[in-house]
């Protein structure tokens, strides 16, 4: 089973849409990984996203399940360093102590995972740093206030991604003062009083 966030390789040019930019394109004969994304797809398939030189290049599409060859996931990056002297590689070092010791799984995605898994470049200084983690079990609010505490002691921006069995909930938003909070499943976003217990939000 492939989670959103995690990085696909086998991807061709030969699987795009006809109407896909030429810098998609580009990127898949450079043999750049797409990522995987929430969003609902057929069985034999799966959403994705190929990524630009640009931050506004990003495309949406699907991969056949059949064509993938190797799959990377955030947490699998979390001690892969590269030598580049950037506020996000900086910030990552400098988490990397108190997400161990923090108890749950956790991982790298956004430019800086792309860049730890593929080796092409996607960094630059004003990159924040996107981390996941895995959240099967509720973390409490005042939990989540003490975590966001240490990451906002980092170099850059960092946002964290909580993954519970029903979707994605941001740690920032979660950690808080509103009731609700907007949670993203594979086929929709909806605002929630707990995203680890969604079928119980108010009306």
């Amino acid at each position: 089973m492939f989670l959103a966030h995690d990085l696909l390789w086998g991807m061709t040019p030969e699987q795009l849409p006809v109407d896909a930019p030429a810098w998609v394109v580009e990127s898949l004969h450079a043999g750049q990984p797409v990522v995987v994304r929430r969003a609902p797809s057929a069985p034999d398939v799966i959403a994705v996203g190929v990524r630009g030189r640009l931050r506004e290049q990003r495309f949406a599409t699907v991969m056949s399940v059949d064509a993938i060859s190797r799959c990377v996931r955030p947490e699998e990056l979390c001690h892969v360093s590269i030598d580049r002297d950037l506020p996000a590689v900086r910030a990552l070092c400098q988490l990397r102590p108190r997400l161990d010791g923090c108890g749950w799984v956790w991982g790298v995605s956004g430019s800086v995972g792309f860049e730890l898994a593929s080796g092409f470049q996607a960094l630059h200084e004003g990159s924040d740093l996107d981390l996941i983690l895995r959240t099967p079990q509720p973390l409490d609010r005042l939990k989540a206030q003490a975590l966001l505490k240490i990451l906002d002691t980092a170099v850059c921006q960092v946002d964290m991604q909580l993954q519970t069995p029903f979707g994605a909930v941001a740690l920032r938003e979660w950690a808080g003062s509103a009731r609700r909070v907007l949670l993203k499943d594979a086929s929709q976003a909806c605002l929630v009083i707990d995203p680890w217990n969604p079928q119980e939000q108010a009306a």
